[in-house]
């Protein structure tokens, strides 16, 4: 047997890069990521990616956070649904996106060639390092969507924030099939502090994660055999 880290508490796909997520019983993992994650994303005439922040490949588009996104039916054959901020889905997401953000140059696009991810396929976060979030920000509203993660791990009483870092290098088994390989942690960005449906803007976390952990957050894996995991499944290293 292996080491015990925890259990799946929730599993978060955001089909629309950028957008908020829809939450899953259970999902299909590849060696992509969870079957249909962030497959589509808001681009614009240059070929860069609606996003948090400026990058080589990404443009800054405020306002995407506040969208939702989803696939009907939990299809990943279908082109997603676009939920507008009342929670409504909008008939045609690539014209309402251009009157959302006033801009004529966008549209909501599959991936191509160029990956939509920005580092690696699947994010994992735990309750010891969330419950830490809450604690050195109190008062701001505080809960795993501000981090976008996939999987938030439930870890036992006592487990320590931040210990994910001591999975790096390692691999785990998710459930009866899935096996990961954790590599590294994700740095984070003003996103981190932009409002999304109920959530204020706040500047207040990303200085707490920047002042602790160096802008760092959460343990990103890489697929080593695909699988397929559920609500309440265990993680152990093996």
């Amino acid at each position: 047997m292996g080491t015990m880290l925890g259990t799946i508490e929730r599993i978060w796909r955001y089909p629309i890069k950028s957008t908020g997520g829809e939450l899953l019983d259970e999902a299909a993992v590849d060696t992509r990521g969870l079957a249909g994650d962030r497959l589509w994303a808001v681009r614009d005439a240059e070929g860069k990616f609606g996003s948090g922040k400026n990058t080589r490949r990404f443009r800054r588009m405020p306002g995407l956070l506040q969208l939702r996104s989803r696939y009907p039916g939990g299809a990943v054959t279908k082109t997603p649904e676009l939920l507008a901020p009342d929670g409504e889905p909008v008939a045609d997401p690539t014209s309402y996106m251009r009157r959302y953000l006033d801009r004529n140059d966008v549209e909501v696009a599959r991936e191509g060639t160029v990956s939509h991810f920005d580092q690696l396929p699947l994010s994992v976060l735990t309750t010891a390092t969330l419950d830490w979030v809450r604690a050195a920000v109190p008062g701001v509203p505080a809960d795993e969507r501000r981090f976008r993660p996939n999987l938030l791990l439930r870890t036992p009483p006592g487990t320590p924030p931040f210990v994910e870092d001591e999975w790096f290098g390692s691999t785990a088994r998710v459930g009866t099939t899935l096996r990961i390989r954790f590599e590294r942690s994700s740095e984070r960005c003003a996103m981190t502090n932009d409002a999304q449906q109920d959530l204020p803007h706040s500047p207040q976390i990303l200085r707490a994660i920047a002042r602790a952990h160096d802008m760092r957050l959460d343990a990103l894996a890489t697929i080593t055999h695909p699988g397929r995991i559920r609500l309440g499944d265990p993680i152990e290293l093996t």
